[in-house]
């Protein structure tokens, strides 16, 4: 029998008028499927679970429950399907990451709007603290009396508030506070900016589904990420089709995708992740100019449009002509647009602007940038000896399927407490454990670490030690924060070190979240060459260190690279594609690169000791 509908109760913790529903939904403060006249979406659920995942993190539940809820909001998001009949059916748990006991809470979602488990949740917290939390000067205290001062329950409404100085007002925010979290919701506000592994895992699966557009004749990769930049603020796809405006429909119907407009040959609009995206929509004729206009950085694409008109070309986005004849020049690829402007064909990775276009046509241009095939050997991984994941059998017998001529094992050297490094007694332990796993694989175990540099530029280990080592990486790990001239003192120090070592994650850098080291790179960078050093290429994608135009600058010294994978597990030897890629950007050519090398050449290249073993 249905519920009898009564007048707004108020909510049980926060007073307020609940919504006009049955009584038995007013009750527990769940809906009534009964009254309910359409079931929420898979995106309403997802932000559903999102707010479960913050609520739990506030609640100090274990990380990987809240990465559970996370990661089941993610399965939602991408969802192709009909979730009703997955729901009706009992087939939740086909979803990645979906287990029973979630797949149960996203049921109840779905046909009432919330959760036992949700409403439970809110009900230990003041109203808005999962989005308010998003502010670290917010603790919950604090998001409590927004609230009963001020009726906060919003970052839009703290936002207002802050920007009528009505925050200083509150007991314990004073003007300077105020502003920090003004700072703080504008910095929220900017362009979102993702890392390339989160990128390329997004775009996978949009050419997925762009793929099977009707009359598609392929989907294309474009912008910064086909350019391999480290952060991206939105993608860019190419989408070739004899058939536009049925592609238009099927990009807007992409599971992933928000919203969309049209916008003549292009569409564009927002991912469910909040991710703007554009897609090109062009004919197979005019595909190898759109794939180059939707490439380059624009300074790259205005050059060649200037050097084109020199030529009495008129280079589009949509076609290559000659002035004065009727027609398109018929192009078969990129690569031809550039050789009708009399130039060799120059990478994506290269079309920033810096100079790619004069290196061109003064046949400067590196001919053979490195390759990820042309990668022999891992270098820099962590074992379980220090801070990572994996033992030495587990990481070898992962380089072995991996078709590795050698693996270098560098763990953390004995000051680096914080991430279990190695004393010298523990060091030759793991020397010991190497030989006995090296009996069972192919690949050639190197022995080495990743030795700190120390504060005033020495080595973390005395150089009788240093010089048994196959490979020594020398990197800062701590005091990063020494002024510029104290900090070049002491990476100069020890790259004049005259064992041969490996700079490692150069400048220190985390990718949005911590900047370079301050010190002077090139007087580093001159030392470095007249030195027994070479400089590690960081494949982590949170480090991608050095940047490219410091790597164009060790390369004008003649410095030779290793690219690594700064593995901590198997699954993180998949970084050496970014690591090639901030090479590639760096217009590093196959042989300046030491782990091109074959394992007997790499060994004698960087062995510590002037007499390679």
């Amino acid at each position: 029998m249905k519920s009898v509908p009564v007048a707004n109760p108020p909510h049980p913790r926060t007073g307020r008028p609940l919504p006009k529903v049955g009584l038995a939904r007013a009750a527990i403060g769940l809906g009534d499927a009964t009254h309910m006249t359409a079931r929420l979406d898979r995106l309403a659920i997802a932000r559903r679970l999102h707010e479960m995942a913050r609520l739990l993190d506030l609640a100090g539940e274990q990380p990987f429950k809240v990465r559970a809820y996370d990661r089941a909001a993610r399965a939602l998001e991408r969802l192709g399907g009909d979730l009703s009949a997955l729901v009706d059916d009992g087939r939740l748990t086909e979803l990645r990451g979906v287990g029973p006991r979630l797949a149960a809470v996203i049921a109840e979602i779905h046909r009432t709007g919330t959760s036992r488990s949700l409403e439970n949740l809110r009900s230990r917290f003041p109203p808005g603290a999962a989005e308010l939390s998003r502010i670290p000067e917010l603790s919950l205290r604090r998001i409590e009396i927004l609230g009963r001062s001020l009726g906060i329950e919003t970052l839009a409404q703290l936002k207002e508030a802050g920007e009528r100085g009505q925050l200083r007002a509150v007991k314990g925010i004073g003007p300077g506070m105020e502003q920090r979290i003004l700072d703080r919701i504008r910095k929220l506000e900017s362009p979102r900016k993702i890392l390339l592994p989160e990128a390329s895992e997004t775009a996978e699966e949009m050419l997925t589904h762009l793929r099977e557009a009707p009359g598609t004749a392929g989907a294309e990769v474009a912008g910064d990420l086909r350019r391999a930049t480290e952060t991206l603020e939105s993608l860019v796809f190419v989408l070739t089709t004899a058939r536009p405006s049925a592609a238009v429909e099927h990009v807007r119907r992409a599971p992933l995708v928000l919203n969309a407009t049209r916008d003549g040959a292009t569409v564009r609009g927002v991912l469910v992740d909040g991710l703007p995206f554009e897609v090109h929509i062009t004919s197979p004729r005019a595909r190898p100019t759109r794939l180059l206009f939707a490439t380059g950085a624009p300074t790259h694409t205005e050059e060649l449009q200037r050097m084109a008109g020199e030529q009495c070309l008129r280079l589009a986005p949509s076609s290559l002509s000659r002035r004065g004849q009727a027609g398109y020049l018929s192009l078969e690829n990129e690569a031809a647009v550039y050789e009708e402007i009399g130039l060799p064909f120059i990478p994506p990775e290269l079309r920033e602007g810096a100079g790619e276009i004069e290196a061109a046509r003064a046949g400067r241009l590196p001919g053979d940038l490195i390759r990820l095939e042309d990668v022999r050997g891992l270098v820099h991984c962590h074992t379980v000896y220090s801070d990572g994941a994996h033992t030495v059998e587990q990481m070898a017998r992962a380089a072995d399927a991996l078709g590795m001529a050698y693996l270098t094992i560098t763990d953390h050297s004995r000051s680096a407490t914080y991430a279990g490094g190695l004393s010298v007694d523990r060091l030759a332990e793991q020397w010991d454990e190497m030989a006995r796993v090296q009996d069972s694989v192919s690949v050639r175990l190197l022995r080495g670490s990743e030795v700190d540099i120390l504060a005033d530029g020495a080595l973390d280990y005395p150089d009788a030690v240093l010089e048994q080592l196959d490979v020594i990486v020398a990197s800062v790990h701590q005091r990063f924060r020494l002024e510029a001239a104290r900090m070049t003192a002491r990476i100069t120090r020890a790259m004049a070190h005259p064992c041969f070592k490996i700079w490692g994650h150069a400048l220190g850098r985390l990718v949005l979240y911590r900047p370079p080291i301050d010190c002077d790179v090139e007087a580093i960078l001159d030392v470095i060459a007249a030195s027994r050093a070479a400089i590690e290429i960081n494949g982590d994608p949170h480090r991608l260190d050095m940047a490219p135009p410091w790597v164009r600058s060790a390369r004008q010294r003649g410095i030779r690279f290793v690219i690594s994978t700064d593995a901590h597990s198997v699954a993180e030897y998949g970084n050496l594609r970014y690591g090639v890629a901030m090479a590639r950007r760096g217009w590093v050519q196959r042989g300046e690169v030491l782990n091109a090398l074959g394992a007997p050449a790499f060994a004698r290249a960087v062995a510590p000791a002037d007499h390679p073993r």
